[in-house]
């Protein structure tokens, strides 16, 4: 079953990248995700901007805000398919 997120965040965060990284090494786990640059989108900087980066789950709504760690994405995944 596969799991779909968006990763918010801006090209100039390294704390994003560091997210894309982490998140790169769940493959085993199906994850997949887009990213979203809120730099282009005015509601989205106000939502996020202080908060990046952000993993949301899209089926749920579910957000992760930074910090979180492997553990913590691994958690919100089970979370989401036990709602299923």
């Amino acid at each position: 079953m596969s799991h779909d997120f968006i990763l918010y965040g801006t090209s100039a965060c390294h704390l994003c990248e560091q997210a894309t990284e982490m998140l790169a090494t769940l493959a085993s786990h199906d994850l997949h995700w887009q990213e979203i640059d809120i730099s282009n989108d005015g509601q989205l900087l106000t939502r996020y901007g202080t908060k990046i980066p952000v993993l949301c789950d899209i089926s749920s709504g579910l957000e992760l805000n930074w910090p979180f760690d492997r553990n913590d994405v691994i958690s919100l995944l089970n979370s989401t398919a036990s709602q299923e």
